[in-house]
């Protein structure tokens, strides 16, 4: 079963990636494949993620907050993918916009407690991004460049954003 979901995926991502131009789901953008700026935030335990250590691997770097109702809807679908991916070639960088540890702390508590996020506490790294609103979510390759952005909640449990992430995972490039 786990093949033919496998082959399904796959499927799916050759019809919405030609070779006359790449054809993504809604919402997800190309971007120009500048390098990422490397970063260094902090968790609300003090625990420290910095860029530069997720280098050969992809990176969603999640931008969030607790009082963003799509925030809020998606945060269990990560939970899911994350969970989902978690073996595989990704890092999942989930980084709240301007809250304290408590709201973040009792928001992820009741919606994903096993969840891990990081805090922009004064918005310094959020500045620097600069999402287009929330959520948003940035795709860094395994060599360090922005390739992809998707804007607002995204339903990442649908076909074609599975097949995405499946395509992304599978490049060779």
């Amino acid at each position: 079963m786990k093949t033919i979901y496998s082959f399904i995926i796959l499927f799916v991502f050759s019809l919405t990636n030609t070779s006359h131009g790449e054809s993504l789901p809604i919402k997800i953008i190309p971007l120009d494949k500048s390098v990422a700026a490397n970063f260094k935030i902090e968790d609300y335990d003090g625990n420290s993620y910095e860029l530069e250590t997720s280098r050969g691997k992809w990176v969603f770097l999640h931008f969030w907050a607790s009082w963003c109702g799509p925030c809020r809807r998606e945060m269990p679908l990560l939970y899911k993918l994350q969970k989902q991916l978690k073996d595989r070639n990704i890092d999942f960088v989930l980084v709240n916009t301007a809250e304290d540890e408590d709201t973040i702390f009792e928001f992820l508590g009741s919606v994903a407690p096993d969840l891990h996020s990081y805090m922009d506490v004064e918005g310094e790294l959020t500045e620097i991004w600069q999402p287009r609103g929330l959520p948003t979510t940035f795709f860094i390759d395994p060599k360090g460049r922005k390739r992809y952005l998707a804007l607002g909640g995204r339903p990442w449990d649908k076909p074609e954003y599975q097949a995405l992430l499946e395509g992304m995972l599978a490049e060779k490039d």
